[in-house]
Parts: structure tokens; sequence; C-alpha cells
């Protein structure tokens, strides 16, 4: 009865360890008969599109899941497996006791990793891993973002060099390209600066280039061109450089600040502020230095070149109480330092019977115009009184004056009116012009004349026989002594008086 108790108790011990680890020589037998058939060794796929991953079981199996993990070792990552919750995983062929497939839908960058298809078995301790796949290496390809162009966080000057800088992220893999241009002509840069992301499943890009902007980049545009192994065409980035520039307006003054203003007219004064870019300009008026409201003000206006210019009118009647007062227009530009132009009002007096108008003007200004209208006059007074002298005296050398013209005889025995030589003659030769006019009127016309008056004395007692006329010379000019007399025409008026000697 002992062997067959024996024989009887070998098939429940059998049994036993058939439900536990299967029998010797029938486990053994059981593993080689299964199969785990994981075919794919890598599969790229694109970001946002789907990614199926095969696997395939045959023969008998033991009891136990099968399930997906990511990675391997300490830090996998179950993926796939009954009982547990994987919104964007499912099975290929639901149910199926042979094809364990499964599909991922959404795949992003971080989805990259190599996935494994695990067979478990169930076992005194809870489960084994029993078969696993060789693993499938699933890369990610995520097309980079658009590229972003940015500038300087403050707007700089004409001829300032300023940084620009392009970013792009989440491409993969990490191979990427940038290029830099301007209105469409190439700029040198420096290769761009690539980093990883988490797990290396994506990549950033940064790429840097600095400009020197001039006045016409009100029009310009900067480009990052984007390059990638995911994308069909490159992906292009623009700035306006407007954006970083600033454009200060040149002040201008119209008007008639330059010279006096009429006293209690009303003037125009334009303040322009021309060629600026932003737009954003603010002009206000000061008199002396107390800012005063005015309304004539326009828009800032573009300009064919791309830049704005805009204008105030000041309107100012110019009363005395007005005369030097200072008037100032300041421009204030895109948050900026003001720009100022100012000037001095002058008030002149009004003008009266077409003279000239003279300036209200201190106590020196007035003595220096007096002193030279006294120069000038003395001048003119000069130049006349020498004008007059002139004329004067050429006329009195082509008149012939009433004179009365004396001729010393010399001692001589022969008295005779034939002889040529007229000193032969002792006379007195009286000429005078048809008009009579007595000496004393002839002194007054002409200061310059020569003339002799006879006076009688009585005759000296030393000597009778003489007969003679005393001459008294009682004025003679200063002017140059006359040639001898000529022979006067007949129509000439004289008298001649002859005395002979004894």
């Amino acid at each position: 009865m002992r062997p067959l108790r024996r024989g009887r108790a070998w098939p429940l011990s059998c049994l036993l360890l058939l439900s536990l680890r299967g029998c010797p020589g029938v486990g053994a037998q059981a593993d080689q008969d299964f199969q785990l058939q994981q075919p794919q060794d890598k599969v790229s796929v694109a970001a946002g599109e789907m990614l199926t991953l095969t696997c395939t079981l045959y023969g008998d199996s033991f009891l136990g899941p099968v399930k997906w993990l990511k990675g391997w070792g300490s830090g996998n990552e179950t993926i796939y497996g009954p009982g547990g919750s994987f919104p964007r995983v499912t099975r290929t062929v639901d149910k199926s006791n042979t094809d364990f497939s499964i599909r991922i839908r959404d795949v992003h960058p971080g989805d990259s990793g190599t996935y494994y298809c695990v067979k478990f078995r169930r076992s005194v301790g809870g489960e084994e891993l029993f078969r696993h796949g060789k693993g499938t290496e699933v890369s990610v390809t995520a097309k980079p973002s658009p590229p972003v162009v940015s500038g300087p966080s403050r707007r700089a000057s004409p001829r300032q060099s300023v940084p620009f800088t392009c970013t792009s992220g989440g491409f993969f893999p990490s191979s990427i390209s940038v290029k830099w241009a301007k209105n469409g002509t190439s700029i040198s840069a420096q290769q761009p600066n690539v980093t990883a992301g988490q797990k290396k499943s994506s990549y950033s890009m940064s790429s840097s280039v600095r400009m020197e902007l001039q006045e016409d980049d009100v029009r310009s545009w900067l480009s990052c061109e984007v390059q990638h192994p995911t994308l069909g065409a490159p992906l292009t980035g623009t700035y306006p450089l407007r954006d970083a520039l600033r454009v200060s307006p040149g002040v201008l003054l119209d008007g008639d600040w330059r010279g006096p203003v009429e006293l209690n007219r009303t003037v125009n004064f334009t303040c322009r502020a021309k060629d600026f870019y932003p737009g954003d300009v603010a002009i206000s008026w000061l008199e002396n230095g107390v800012e005063i409201k005015v309304e004539n003000s326009s828009r800032a206006l573009p300009t064919p070149r791309g830049l704005f210019e805009q204008s105030s009118v000041l309107e100012v009647k110019a009363t005395e109480e007005k005369n030097g007062s200072a008037f100032t227009c300041r421009v204030v530009h895109d948050a900026q330092d003001p720009v100022s132009k100012s000037f001095a009002l002058r008030v002149s007096a009004p003008s009266k019977e077409g003279l000239s108008d003279w300036p209200l003007a201190d106590s020196g200004n007035l003595l220096a115009i007096y002193i030279v209208v006294g120069v000038v006059c003395t001048v003119l007074v000069l130049l006349v009184a020498a004008i007059l002298y002139l004329i004067r005296a050429k006329q009195s050398k082509g008149k012939s004056s009433p004179s009365a013209r004396l001729h010393e005889p010399e001692k001589s025995s022969e008295v005779t009116m034939q002889e040529s030589d007229p000193n032969n003659l002792t006379y007195a030769d009286l000429n005078f012009e048809r008009e009579r006019k007595s000496i004393r009127r002839l002194v007054e016309l002409s200061q310059q004349s020569e003339y002799a008056c006879i006076q009688p004395k009585p005759t000296p007692a030393a000597d009778d026989n003489l007969t003679y006329a005393d001459l008294d010379m009682v004025h003679l000019s200063k002017a140059p002594p006359r040639p001898a007399p000529r022979p006067e025409e007949p129509g000439s008026e004289y008298a001649s008086v002859q005395i002979a000697r004894k």
C-alpha cells in the first residue's frame, strides 16, 4: 500500500509546483516555448503626432501581466499596464492575449527615450520579471518655435551700436542654423548658442548681433532666419529698427525777433521741431521763465523720410512793458531732456513824418546815437563851407572889381601919352564898371577888392616946387596882387589925371 500512496502523492506535489514554478522539466520546456518579440529598434516621430510601439507574445505563457516601461533600471517609468490610468496610451488590439502593441498620441519632445515591452509572472513574493524586449529607441523630432527678435531695452540715438537677440526653442534634434539680414542684406554673426532642456528631450537657441543705427533706419527691418531638419522652409523673425531708434528734433525760431518791432504791433513767432522720431513731442512757450498758454500748436506730421515735424505759433503784442522780455520755446521729445531756443523782444517807437524809427534803448545806447549824429553833422557843415569858399573864390577871379589903380611915374622931363611904358606918366587911372556904385558899397560887397583912397594934405613947406598926391593906403586885402592894368575897353568909363612937372 505504501508504494501506491507514494504514487498517488507525487501528482499532487507536481500540481502544486506547476501552479507556482512548474514541475521539473515542464517549466524549462515552457520557458523555451515562450517568445516576446519587440521588432522596432529606432522610431522617429514628429511632435504632435501619434507613436506606435509593437510587442507580440508567442507560445505558452505563465500567469502575469505585460507592461511597457520607459527606461531601464531604478529610474524606469511605467507607460502602460493593467489597472493603471494612462490617458494618452491605448492598445492597438484591445483584450488580446498575444498582441500588446500600444499607441501614444500627441507625443512631445519629452516622450523621447527607450521603451521596453516586459512580461511579468506571478510568484510567492508577488510579480517578477520574466521576459522583456530588446527595447525601442524613440526620438521625437520637434520643430523650433518661430524665432523672436528683441532689441535694446531703451531707444538709442543715431550712430550708436546696439545689440539685438534672436531666440527659438522646443526643437529636437539640436542641429540648427541662424542667418541675420538687414533689409535683405546678410549680416555676419556668431554661431548660435544651443542649450538642452530637461532630460535633453528638446533644445533652445539664442543668437546675437550688434548694429550701428542711422537716421534712415526708421524704415529698416532686421530679420533672423532659422533652419532646422524638421522644417521644409526656414522660419523668419523680424524687428523694425524704428522701435530701437530715437532721433532728437532740431528746434528753429521764425519771426521778427532779430530786429526791433514797432510799438503796439502784433507779431507772430513760430517754433518748429523738425526731423524727430518717434512722433511724441510737446512744445511750450515761456516768458521770462514763466510758462504761458499757447493755442496755436499743430500735431506731429510725417515727412518723406519717415521722420516727424511739428510747430507752435506765439502771438505777442509789442508793448513798452514787453520791451526786453525773454521768450523761450521749449521742446520735450520722448520724455528726454528739453531742447530750448530763446530770444529777447526789442520794441521800437512808431515812425513819424516818414522819419526812420529809433528803437527804445537805454541811456548808453542813446548817447552813442547822439555822438554819431553830431559827428556826421559837423562833417557836413565843414564840407558845405569849403564848397562855398571855392565858389566865391572862383567868382571873384572872373570879375573886375571897382578899383583905383595908381601908377607912380618915373622922374622924367618929358610927358607924353603915346609912350608905350605907362610908368613914364604920372596919373591916377580910375576905372569903373557901367553900374556906378560907391566905394563904401563896393567894399561891403567884396572884401577881396584892392583900392586906394586919395586924401589931400597941406603942401609941405620944405619943398614948394613939388606937386604930388599923398596916397594913404587904408586897406589891402590878403588876396594875391593883381597884374599891371591893361588898356580899358572903349565902353569903360574912366578919368585920367595928369600932373606935369614944373
